[in-house]
């Protein structure tokens, strides 16, 4: 592939060029980018060394793998990587919060508590999706609570306290609300 090519994204729109090094004037209209450009005002300048290359080291890019699904990327780095996983492209609710979490800059904590939130959303929609075929999951098998037994049993013993213990005040405090009515 050539390493000049322009190529659009399937599905997302995104357009990205490989091994292009852009201007600082492309890289001002990235929002979020250059918050440290000013080397003087950073206090380790005079430390920072950029360590030499390895001499012989394979430093190819590697071909740009074929993209058949959506591919989320960073608004500070708006070119795709050219490796990149396709194991769970993302559907549903799941993949609508991500979608909105990758409109927003790496160092806006709104972008990672998205991200999260959509992993439980995604957990969430597994265990519907399994329940609507017809298997049922076995959560305590899938939390690891046998090997949890063999190889730490003090461990889950304090878990399981400490979640009776918190059970035990949410029903008290819930029964207590209700006698007070």
């Amino acid at each position: 592939m050539d390493s000049n090519h322009n190529s659009s994204l399937a599905g997302n729109g995104h357009q990205h060029q490989h091994q292009h090094r852009r201007t600082a004037a492309e890289l001002s209209t990235i929002q979020g980018w250059g918050a440290d450009l000013d080397r003087t005002n950073r206090p380790t300048v005079p430390m920072e060394r950029t360590p030499p290359r390895l001499p012989g080291v394979h430093l190819d890019q590697p071909e740009q793998q074929r993209q058949d699904i959506e591919v989320f990327v960073s608004t500070e780095r708006p070119a795709i990587t050219p490796l990149f996983g396709t194991s769970m492209p993302p559907s549903g609710i799941s993949g609508a919060i991500r979608r909105f979490a990758y409109k927003l800059t790496e160092n806006d904590i709104r972008h990672w508590l998205l991200l999260l939130f959509a992993d439980r959303v995604n957990v969430v929609e597994g265990l519907v999706q399994d329940v609507s075929g017809g298997k049922l999951p076995n959560v305590l098998a899938e939390m690891g609570i046998k090997a949890e037994w063999q190889h730490n049993r003090a461990g889950l013993v304090r878990k399981a306290a400490v979640a009776t213990a918190v059970a035990g005040v949410a029903w008290y405090l819930l029964a207590r609300r209700r006698d007070r009515r």
